[in-house]
């Protein structure tokens, strides 16, 4: 806080973060300069308050067949404003109106599993994720877009071929099974 008059004996001080534990201590100045500092005050912890910080790098994807997986950098303690944390996640198929809402009550949570039969393997979800705390809920993350899992390849490669190279070794090709909107990218393959 800015210098206080010498006639004055209290200050008030502004702009402290929330549910943080604070101590305090006091100078005396002259022309001469400046004193010694008092002991520390007692600590003392401001109020509670609504968390403002929403959550970053909303993300997710992978999983399983009927699975979202929503992912985020959790928030850090300072920034909780009061007990009771925890975060809500929201989401909704792309192109929907229809938010689906879940609490995760948990500080340390940086991760959210939604499983649902219904869920078409890699449907892109519009995904935003937000805070709250015994005050209330707070701000939302902006909207991220996150893909359901991923389901098994449904189809075999073809045109498998053996060539044999030497008295011990067998050279085994196949044409690649193209990327599919149902069952994504091919990840490997197994030889048999």
């Amino acid at each position: 806080p800015e210098v206080v008059n010498g006639r004055t004996h209290k200050a008030t001080v502004v702009d402290l973060s929330p549910w943080v534990e604070y101590e305090f201590r006091v100078l005396a100045s002259n022309s001469a300069g400046i004193g010694e500092p008092s002991r520390p005050s007692a600590p003392l912890k401001t109020k509670a308050a609504v968390p403002v910080v929403a959550p970053t790098n909303i993300s997710g994807g992978g999983g399983s067949r009927s699975e979202l997986v929503i992912t985020w950098e959790p928030v850090p303690e300072e920034l909780q404003n009061g007990e009771g944390f925890g975060y809500v996640v929201m989401f909704r198929p792309l192109g929907s109106t229809t938010w689906t809402k879940a609490a995760v009550a948990s500080v340390e949570a940086s991760k959210y599993v939604y499983r649902n039969e219904s869920i078409t393997p890699l449907s892109p979800f519009e995904v935003k994720v937000g805070v709250y705390n015994n005050e209330g809920e707070g701000t939302l993350s902006s909207i991220a877009i996150v893909y359901s899992g991923e389901d098994e390849p449904q189809i075999a490669p073809v045109g498998t071929a053996a060539l044999s190279v030497s008295a011990a070794e067998v050279e085994v090709s196949w044409q690649p099974i193209a990327w599919n909107r149902h069952t994504g990218r091919v990840l490997g393959y197994e030889v048999r």
